[in-house]
C-alpha cells in the first residue's frame, strides 16, 4: 500500500520536527533559570511574573498569535528593532514561528522543572551549602539531578507541544510550503482542497504521536513513584 504522502508533506514533517526540536532547546535554557526563581523566591514580583508565564495556558492561541503578529510587523516594536538591525520582519519566517512556538508552550516547560524543585525541598540544598558548595555548583550538582523527572516531562511536553500547534503557528507564519507550513497547517491545507486521504494519514501520525507521549509520561511517573523513598 502506498503512502499517500507527496514531497510537500515530508518537508512539513521535517519542518515540524526542526522546529520542535529547537524551540524545547531554548525552553529548556529558559524556563530551568525561570523555574527555579520561581521555586524559591518570595518576592512580590512571583505572582504576576507566574501568571505571565502560564498566560499561554488560557489565552486563545489567535489572541497570542495576533499580538505576536503585531509585535513582528514592520509597525510593531519588534519588528522595528530587527528592520532597524537589518534582519527585515521576522513575521511569516521561521525565525518567527520559533519565538511564536517558545512563547506559546513556556508553561508546559516551566511548570513540570517549578514543581521538582519545590518537590526537593530545602534540605538538599542547605546540606551542600554546609559543604562549602556555591550556589551555581549546588544547583548543577545538585538541584537540576534531583529535578531531572521535571526536566524530562518539560523536555517531552514542550516538544509534543510545539509540534501540535496551529493557532499561533497559521497567525505568525501562515502556511508558505517549504518555509512555514509544518503539520498542523498541512492538513489544514489538506481538509481545505478536499485531499481527506492525505489529511488521514498526518492526522492519524498526530494520533499516535499524542498517545505515545503521554503514554511515555504515564510509564515514566509511575517509574518515579516506584523509587520514590
Amino acid at each position: 500500500m502506498n503512502f499517500p504522502l507527496n514531497n510537500e508533506a515530508w518537508d512539513a514533517i521535517g519542518l515540524t520536527l526542526e522546529l520542535a526540536a529547537l524551540a524545547t532547546l531554548i525552553l529548556l535554557m529558559l524556563a530551568t533559570p525561570l523555574a527555579w526563581w520561581l521555586s524559591q523566591t518570595r518576592s512580590k514580583w512571583r505572582a504576576p511574573i507566574a501568571a505571565l508565564a502560564t498566560l499561554p495556558l488560557v489565552l486563545p492561541p489567535s489572541v497570542l498569535g495576533f499580538y505576536l503578529l503585531v509585535a513582528m510587523g514592520p509597525h510593531g516594536p519588534l519588528g522595528q528593532l530587527t528592520q532597524a538591525m537589518g534582519w527585515g520582519v521576522l513575521s511569516f519566517t521561521f525565525t518567527g514561528l520559533l519565538i511564536g512556538s517558545v512563547i506559546f508552550s513556556l508553561p508546559f516547560a516551566v511548570q513540570p522543572l517549578q514543581n521538582a524543585f519545590e518537590a526537593m525541598g530545602v534540605r538538599p540544598m542547605e546540606v551542600a551549602y554546609t559543604l562549602r558548595a556555591s550556589p551555581i555548583d549546588a544547583f548543577f550538582t545538585v538541584a537540576l539531578p534531583l529535578a531531572r523527572p521535571g526536566l524530562i516531562t518539560a523536555a517531552i511536553l514542550s516538544f509534543s507541544h510545539t509540534v501540535g500547534e496551529f493557532g499561533v503557528v497559521l497567525m505568525i507564519g501562515g502556511n508558505i510550503p517549504g518555509k512555514t507550513r509544518v503539520v498542523s497547517t498541512q492538513i489544514y491545507g489538506h481538509v481545505e482542497a478536499m485531499e481527506y486521504a492525505q489529511a488521514h494519514w498526518l492526522a492519524g501520525g498526530m494520533l499516535v504521536f499524542s498517545f505515545g507521549v503521554l503514554l511515555a509520561l504515564s510509564m515514566m511517573q509511575k517509574r518515579v513513584e516506584q523509587v520514590r523513598p
